[in-house]
């Protein structure tokens, strides 16, 4: 339990109210009881703000007079929730020390301080660095390295020679340095390209449930500092990730692609492989991007949602394009010749 005094103080608001008052926990704005605070970070919730019952809200300096209870005023909400957001964090933490029912290598190196749960396997010649967290039955593959104060999941499997940074969050089922996706033709057949490269993830990356990111080929596959994976993501090999780019659920990257950093990629996006993506690019929802992008800004591809028969009717026509266009440069043609 915290008092807004200290909230406030920790985030460097303006408290409008009483200073002792206590919060155990957060909740939405519509939702938010007594004891909880909460946050208005979109206008178009002005109406919830009125009829809160929340002990507390962070809000804008245009909205702390219409704030019926007390205020913790900021720039921006959102941003004041999610850094106070770890003070109410309430999940369990592996036990201290190394689980009887977990198996180190003796030629592994683990941190004293680091905590493995039952099941977790740490194979020969890996490093698990200071405050380590390990959910059960993961596995740190030989050679593989967690940076100080990383924390993976249950169920993580980290290949071998992964490297990971500091402060990383591998969320549960994660796999980080499977093979690519690397074959060559001979007739019928396919010959696998062993994959000889690794994983690198820089410091503060977090990697979202059931997400994968393939080894190299033959360089590295690299993920820059501060990248956000969302669940159920795909990074092929080879691919370079600039730092604090940010790729939401079941978004894909094809092998070999460069995307710059501060990127944001929307959920069910797809990339090419072997295209480059400048920095601050952002790509809607369902993007196909299937050639470089040199310039930043926002992009996107495919169509919006319509009712089923006006998209049949605009599917015939889409079909009909080539021939429409055809007949329009005749016309044109025609009209310059008469001219």
């Amino acid at each position: 339990m915290y008092n807004l005094g200290e909230i406030a103080q920790a985030l460097g608001a303006e408290l409008i109210g009483d200073p002792d008052l206590q919060i155990q926990g957060l909740a939405a704005l519509d939702k938010a009881g007594e004891t909880q605070l909460t946050f208005l970070s979109n206008p178009r919730y002005r109406k919830s703000l009125a009829e809160t019952t929340a002990t507390a809200v962070l809000v804008q300096p245009e909205f702390k007079e219409l704030c019926p209870v007390a205020a913790l005023v900021v720039d921006d909400p959102y941003l004041a929730y999610a850094r106070i957001s770890n003070w109410f964090d309430q999940r369990p933490m592996v036990a201290e020390g190394i689980s009887k029912g977990a198996w180190v290598d003796p030629k592994a190196e683990v941190d004293p301080t680091a905590r493995l749960a039952h099941g977790v396997v740490v194979e020969e010649g890996a490093i698990v660095g200071a405050r380590v967290e390990i959910g059960p039955n993961t596995v740190v593959g030989a050679g593989a390295k967690v940076g100080d104060e990383s924390r993976l999941g249950a169920n993580v499997t980290l290949y071998h020679d992964v490297i990971v940074g500091k402060r990383c969050l591998i969320h549960s089922s994660a796999v980080i340095g499977a093979d690519g996706f690397g074959f060559a033709r001979e007739e019928e057949r396919w010959v696998k390209i062993h994959q000889i490269g690794r994983v690198i993830l820089g410091d503060d990356v977090e990697i979202g449930a059931c997400s994968t990111v393939d080894r190299g080929a033959i360089d590295d596959t690299v993920v820059g500092n501060g990248v956000k994976i969302d669940n159920q993501v795909m990074v092929g090999h080879n691919v370079v990730i600039g730092e604090h780019t940010a790729m939401a659920g079941c978004s894909a990257s094809a092998g070999s692609t460069k995307i710059g950093s501060r990127c944001t990629i929307g959920g069910g996006a797809g990339l090419s492989g072997h295209i480059e993506v400048a920095d601050d690019v952002h790509l809607s929802g369902m993007a196909m991007v299937t050639k470089s992008l040199t310039e930043k800004g926002v992009y996107s591809s495919g169509t919006g949602i319509m009712p089923y028969q006006q998209w049949r009717r605009n599917v015939v026509r889409f079909q009909q394009l080539d021939k429409l266009a055809a007949r329009i440069s005749q016309l044109e043609k025609a009209m310059k010749d008469k001219g």
